[in-house]
């Protein structure tokens, strides 16, 4: 038995990188899991791959009716939701005067509107059952501003602040904001300025791997009831930043 035993925990943009790296992580806890993303055949596969105590649905977290419906599912699956790690985010880095206005727009709909829509999806069941533990999986970002990334900085700072507001309006609701240095995933594989592409090669010769984030997510998870972890923030030991 674990702290983690018999605790249903949803993960949102599970199909690969941080996501599926706590997939892992946490599947030999005995927690329950139930895996979102878009691309179901990926999480088919992991679900397969880590047993029956894992569950899985499409799911598109800048949709509100699918975060609802994603939840449901978890609920009809295995009872009752527990936590939620969200961990769905993009990022397409450009320098402002590029003008990406649809880049601009797709990462302010998932890395904030895809959070706001987790937490309302559980809060209304953390409140009923009196607790519940969200995860939010923001970045160093949201502590700093770099060059070309103005707007994706932005939208870790409102995480950042989300998550804190949150923390201070329940009292019996859990609030942990896990914030990566540098990660070896697909995050930013979306850009498209080739200058931006190519410095962002180069940051990621000094990476962490996903499995990182992975168990300081555990770590936040398995506190006892009272105690909350309410920020960690992870680097690579020889990170600039």
């Amino acid at each position: 038995m674990t702290a983690l035993s018999e605790k249903t925990i949803l993960i949102t943009g599970a199909s690969s990188g941080i996501g599926e790296a706590t997939a892992r992580e946490l599947a030999g806890t005995g927690a329950r899991l139930f895996l979102g993303a878009r691309r179901t055949d990926r999480l088919d596969a992991l679900a397969s791959e880590l047993g029956a105590h894992v569950g899985w649905r499409a799911l598109d977290v800048v949709d509100a009716g699918s975060f609802d419906a994603f939840v449901a599912a978890a609920q009809e699956r295995f009872g009752r939701v527990d936590a939620l790690v969200n961990n769905a985010g993009v990022m397409p880095l450009s320098p402002l005067a590029a003008l990406k206005r649809d880049e601009w727009r797709k990462m302010i709909d998932v890395n904030i509107h895809g959070v706001l829509n987790g937490i309302a999806s559980v809060l209304p069941g953390f409140l009923a059952q009196g607790g519940g533990h969200v995860v939010n999986v923001a970045s160093v970002a949201a502590r700093i501003v770099l060059p070309t990334a103005a707007v994706y900085c932005g939208t870790k700072h409102a995480v950042r602040a989300i998550t804190e507001g949150l923390r201070q309006e329940q009292d019996g609701i859990r609030t942990t904001l896990v914030s990566p240095g540098v990660v070896a995933t697909e995050l930013g594989h979306d850009v498209t300025d080739p200058d931006v592409a190519a410095v962002l090669q180069q940051w990621r010769k000094k990476a962490l791997t996903p499995d990182a984030i992975a168990r300081a997510i555990r770590f936040a998870l398995e506190q006892p009831e009272g105690v909350d972890v309410n920020e960690i923030i992870v680097r690579p030991t020889a990170a600039d930043m």
